[in-house]
């Protein structure tokens, strides 16, 4: 299979529902994984002075808090799995709040019953990661059927249940009650049908059992522990905490091996045993499952994606520690077919190179026990006595990188094609609503589309000296000459190239650093002034757009007068064109802020201006000093006869009052002409330049 056909696959993969509720849902979690990681390290540090005073201070204060904190993180793992991958595929069929809610009660309650929680024996260890497969099965097995029986409930008005006098809320929770008890039945009855029938206390305990008859067949051996390894880290990257569900297997046929090589030593025997829980976590799954310490510094020596490097220097700590889920759920490893091969590879290979280095004697068996969260090199050294044991660590990773190498570089070409999708779809919706959302706030939208604005709008806010640029569309009277220019805000980002510039406007806006953005863009024009002129003529005006918003500012007021102290405003021609995303409110203080920035040497100008009765309210004061003609009147002149009464009628209101009329939008010289013959003789528009950057040649 070629390169696109792959890409192919993964596409449809990532598409999938259940894929796409599991990532997302794991992504949730990344703040428990973080807490719980540390509070694991605190806890158990592999140095023996420091073991010795957490275990003492203050009669165990400290190791008392830590392992509270582990046991409410990695502890109840499995819960949090549940409700978060609920709770995202919920969100991914977009259904209302009241159906998500049911759903994740619903799903917790089904996992509850399959993990046993009726046993006298269930304990925290019922609910942490060795149940990660049943979190993944009830929270999206159990989610589907309660929106199956919800909506079915619902159309068939079945079991409604409604309180008198109740409020709105209490009431849509009622319709809970029946889909929540069928579901649940469902999953109590599979679970006691595995009970009679597999003779277990529970599913959970299936699950054990199965595993565990998977190794009781032959001796241990070379192939006993290649099947262990690949069956630990398949189960991983379907979201099952492989380690810790073999951990049966582990101790049965793998952990004993280290107190038979002491027992020789001791004997004056040579010890024979290559396989011990020592040989895996020093040897094996170093950094964690799938060896991804090997997966962490190929991505920070090679990767390109900033958001991966990212990741890899937040787990990198932890997994200094062999503590792994922040990269396998961040990554994301799991679902993702593009880490399958490497992720099954690395460790593998690993397992090979380590077996046949011990049983060829170019590395000492093991014979010390090692806390399984000691790092690399120290963890080989202590492990075997010997050096070489750290040089076989060594060895190791430094394969694990080159087989992830060329994985790392799939996966940054994948992101980029997935970002660029992502970024066409959000820019397409943007433009096909661009009035509605700019009536609402694109960040606090709760979908797909408000977490990609908050992305951009972060790019924006950290990056937005850097990647400001203008360029100048020029204005031309009837004769040809030019008269001025509109200096247009373009915004380049690092990724997606330069933004749509409305997008980049709504952007700052809903950030809060709209008035920083366009003081940016003031200060670039008064730089770039005699540039200007150079290109375009010494005689022209220059302007610039302000949002309605901020005109209205003391702190806008404050920025203008600062530039007036240093500069002389009236002689540079300077114009504030003001665009509206809200009517402007004229009160005296509107006035007076308008009348101040004519004082200062400002020219005032009016952008898209119709027969609006607000657009006619802001001439009553005569503050302006060019109206702008709405680009739409603009473009229906030709077509419409209303269209061109509507100018006509501006433009003679225009003359009256003394006021320049400039028409945007001009793309024909029919447009032109017409526009001529109404009396409206200054243009901007394609027919005789788009907006030009300083250095274009083109004019």
């Amino acid at each position: 299979m070629n390169q696109s056909g792959f890409f192919s696959v993964v596409k449809k993969v990532e598409k999938l529902t259940i894929v796409r509720a599991v990532r997302n849902g794991l992504i949730r979690m990344i703040p428990v994984l973080i807490i719980g990681a540390f509070a694991l390290i605190l806890k158990t540090f592999p140095v023996d002075a420091y073991q010795k005073w957490i275990e003492t201070f203050a009669d165990g204060f400290i190791l008392h808090l830590l392992d509270l904190v582990y046991s409410a993180t990695f502890g109840v793992l499995s819960v949090y799995m549940t409700f978060c991958i609920s709770r995202a595929y919920m969100k991914l069929k977009a259904d209302l709040d009241t159906v998500t809610g049911g759903a994740v009660v619903t799903s917790l309650l089904c996992f509850f019953i399959l993990a046993g929680a009726y046993l006298p024996t269930f304990t925290t260890e019922n609910m942490g990661p060795k149940s990660m497969f049943m979190a993944i099965l009830t929270g999206l097995g159990a989610s589907a059927l309660y929106r199956v029986f919800h909506r079915l409930l619902r159309k068939k008005r079945l079991f409604a249940l409604m309180s008198s006098g109740a409020d709105r809320e209490f009431n849509s929770m009622l319709t809970t009650l029946f889909p929540i008890a069928i579901v649940a039945i469902i999953f109590a009855l599979f679970n006691e049908i595995v009970i009679r029938i597999f003779n277990v206390d529970s599913f959970r305990a299936l699950l054990a059992d199965a595993f565990n008859a998977l190794f009781s067949i032959g001796e241990n051996g070379f192939f006993k522990g290649f099947f262990f390894v690949l069956l630990s880290s398949l189960l991983w990257f379907f979201g099952i905490h492989g380690s810790d569900t073999l951990e049966g297997v582990m101790q049965t046929y793998f952990a004993p091996g280290l107190a038979a090589n002491q027992a020789a030593v001791a004997a004056g025997a040579e010890p024979t045993v290559i396989l011990t829980k020592e040989f895996f976590d020093c040897f094996v799954l170093m950094g964690g499952c799938g060896s991804t310490i090997c997966l962490l510094i190929a991505i920070l020596l090679f990767s390109r994606n900033r958001a991966k490097r990212g990741l890899g220097l937040t787990a990198a700590f932890p997994m200094l520690f062999n503590i792994n889920e922040l990269m396998v759920f961040g990554l994301p490893i799991i679902l993702n077919p593009i880490m399958l091969i490497p992720f099954l590879a690395v460790p593998l290979v690993n397992y090979s190179t380590a077996y046949l280095s011990i049983s060829s004697g170019l590395v000492p068996m093991i014979t010390s026990e090692v806390v399984w969260t000691t790092p690399i090199i120290l963890g080989g050294y202590q492990a075997t006595g010997s050096a070489a044991g750290a040089i076989l660590q060594f060895v190791n990773v430094l394969i694990g990188v080159l087989i992830y190498l060329p994985f790392i570089r799939l996966l940054d070409k994948r992101q980029d094609e997935q970002i660029k999708e992502y970024y066409d779809e959000f820019i397409d919706y943007f433009k096909k609503n661009e009035i509605e959302i700019f009536a609402s706030k694109l960040t606090e939208r709760n979908d797909v589309y408000g977490d990609f604005a908050k992305g951009l709008c972060a790019d924006l806010r950290h990056g937005m000296k850097q990647g400001i640029a203008i360029a100048y569309q020029p204005q031309y009277g009837y004769d040809g000459k030019c008269v001025g220019v509109e200096a247009l805000l373009r915004w380049e980002h690092n990724v997606h190239g330069r933004l749509y510039p409305p997008l980049v406007i709504k952007l700052a806006e809903d950030g809060g650093f709209l008035p920083d953005l366009e003081e940016a863009v003031a200060r670039k024009v008064l730089e770039e002034r005699d540039a200007v002129l150079a290109k375009f003529g010494e005689d022209i005006k220059i302007s610039f757009n302000v949002t309605g918003f901020t005109v209205m500012t003391p702190r806008f007021l404050q920025f203008c007068r600062d530039l007036a102290a240093n500069e002389d405003i009236k002689s540079k021609k300077l114009c504030i064109e003001i665009t509206e995303q809200a009517a402007i409110s004229f009160n005296e203080e509107t006035k007076k802020i308008l009348q101040t920035l004519r004082e200062l040497g400002f020219m005032l100008a009016i952008d898209d201006f119709s027969m609006g009765q607000t657009s006619l309210h802001y001439l009553k004061d005569n503050m302006f000093d060019i109206i702008k003609l709405d680009g739409s009147l603009i473009k229906g002149i030709r077509e419409s006869d209303n269209y061109r009464q509507i100018v006509s009628s501006i433009v003679k209101l225009s003359e009256t009052l003394d006021l320049t009329v400039l028409a945007e939008y001009v793309e024909t010289k029919e447009q032109r002409d017409m526009l001529h013959e109404m009396g409206c003789d200054i243009y901007q528009g394609y027919l005789y330049s788009p907006a030009v950057f300083l250095d274009d040649d083109t004019k």
